[in-house]
């Protein structure tokens, strides 16, 4: 009776009515596929002409990506996946972010039929952290293994409530761990729950949440009352779709997107994403923070057909380098749902952020760090996760063949604490001035977790990147760095190798 109580008072129809025109949302179908078509067979000058724009990182209109995404020749296929990685250096540099998910409980009162979490699936083990739970879980992530940031999940449902969620955010934000010379800490606590009124997002924001998380899953609406049965909270499609106004106006100015890819037509989810950004744009003149495109992965006692939408492996990097040209100034996020093999393939494309040393059952991090021997170490069990994970590597492998690529692994949470979040954090993307900030704090954070928690292997290798990110800074006076930033930047380099932590700019 208590959880039939609390579902009939989650949804809050009046906190999303006033956003749509005529009863009707922001996602038309037809109007989608009619770009689609419409845009079929473009020339390659305009292509160019759309790749060209997307350089001056301008949103891109439905139409120029509805180009994009009926491109045949491989050629330009090429030429959009050399743009792609060339907008994100413009905007982001080499730093890629690294985080870890946590999931706090499996509990849903949701039966979306192709989620391991959901209600009919009996052979699920249903738990949920305590508080001292959460705590090994983050000494674990933070003190182990050294992330500064996570990404914490709960399923929908009255155990794991905004009550809940505050109270292991604030228990996640507590842990301080030794490490070799600092502290291990998390620094950046972003939240993946389900959409939420105004009055509890308030909650999340008093407790310093970072970015809210919600996915539409699918964008199409038939496909969506297909997946998600009736007289269940997530069957509301427009409550769902309406998740990052409600955020916006609770105040939490980072807020993130995403779909599930696999659920229907790769092109219509992309397209779906672009008037997702366009309409918060519109609204709120503040873009999505981050866009993620898991792909749909094996789970425990699914209902759906998971092979008539399958996205291959070729028409994720479209999609991928689709969405980079299209909001070209946002955060992407590749997550360990791909192999190691896909991610390298598909960093390139524009990639910001990835987990590492991912771990998606209840209580996974400390079961699974605190086995004495590898041998006894077991990654995945279906019975107390949402999915299989393609890439469970450890944080260590991954920073390394990250070093390798070229690229440095950013801990940065400076600028949540200096105010470059929403509208501001907007224009410095959009003025190619975020990434200059960052890559400084990427240098220096880099450096904190080498001398805390790198092998040695992947700390020569990380020496010589340092050695490399610095000399580049200093190429960069006076036209982007004045004598001073640099100065500041060496003094605060060597402050760090002696113990100091959490030097920012």
């Amino acid at each position: 009776m208590k959880e039939t109580t609390w579902v009939q008072n989650v949804i809050k129809e009046a906190e999303y009515d006033h956003y749509m025109t005529g009863g009707k949302d922001f996602i038309d179908d037809d109007k989608i596929w009619e770009k689609i078509e419409k845009n079929k067979s473009p020339e390659p000058a305009r292509i160019r002409s759309i790749i060209q724009k997307s350089f001056n990182l301008e949103l891109l209109s439905p139409d120029e990506t509805a180009a994009l995404l009926n491109v045949k020749d491989p050629h330009l296929w090429d030429e959009i996946f050399d743009a792609a990685g060339k907008i994100k250096r413009k905007v982001y540099d080499n730093r890629i972010v690294t985080f870890a998910p946590l999931y706090c409980s499996n509990f849903c009162v949701n039966n979306c039929l192709y989620c391991g979490f959901r209600s009919d699936n009996k052979d699920e083990k249903r738990l949920k952290l305590t508080l001292d739970d959460v705590r090994r879980e983050t000494e674990v992530l933070a003190g182990k293994i050294g992330h500064k940031r996570l990404i914490v999940v709960y399923g929908e449902h009255p155990v794991s409530d905004v009550n809940y969620m505050a109270d292991t955010i604030r228990t996640i934000y507590d842990v301080k761990v030794k490490a070799r010379k600092g502290l291990g800490e998390i620094r950046r606590v972003n939240v993946n729950a389900a959409p939420m009124s105004v009055e509890d997002l308030r909650i999340l924001k008093d407790v310093g949440v970072g970015t809210y998380q919600v996915f539409q899953e699918t964008y199409h609406h038939k496909t969506y009352s297909e997946v998600h049965p009736k007289g269940t909270l997530k069957a509301n499609y427009q409550w769902r779709l309406y998740s990052m106004h409600r955020a916006l106006e609770a105040g939490i100015d980072d807020v993130a997107i995403g779909a599930l890819f696999g659920l229907y037509d790769w092109r219509f989810e992309v397209m779906g994403l672009l008037y997702h950004a366009i309409e918060l744009e519109k609204q709120f003149g503040i873009g999505p923070h981050t866009v993620s495109f898991p792909r749909l992965e094996e789970a425990q006692n699914v209902a759906f057909d998971t092979l008539k939408y399958k996205v291959s492996d070729d028409d994720f990097k479209k999609l991928v380098a689709v969405l980079r040209l299209s909001i070209p100034y946002t955060g992407m996020i590749l997550t360990a749902r791909e192999s190691a093999r896909v991610r390298r393939e598909v960093l390139p494309m524009g990639i910001t952020q990835t987990d590492a040393s991912t771990k998606i059952g209840i209580g996974a991090y400390s079961e699974i760090y605190g086995a004495e021997k590898m041998s006894e170490r077991k990654d995945q069990d279906l019975g107390k996760q949402q999915f299989m994970i393609g890439d469970p590597r450890d944080l260590d492998d991954v920073v390394r063949e990250l070093a390798q690529m070229g690229y440095i692994t950013s801990f940065c949470t400076a600028g949540y604490r200096c105010g470059r979040t929403g509208t501001n954090i907007m224009t410095l993307l959009k003025t190619e001035k975020e990434g200059q900030f960052c890559k400084l704090n990427a240098i220096l954070t880099f450096r904190e977790w080498l001398d805390d928690f790198a092998s040695d292997e992947t700390k020569k290798i990380g020496e010589e990147l340092i050695k490399k990110e610095m000399a580049e800074v200093k190429s960069r006076m006076p036209k982007i760095y004045s004598e001073k930033t640099v100065s500041t930047l060496e003094n605060y380099h060597e402050r760090i190798k002696n113990g100091e932590r959490d030097l920012y700019f």
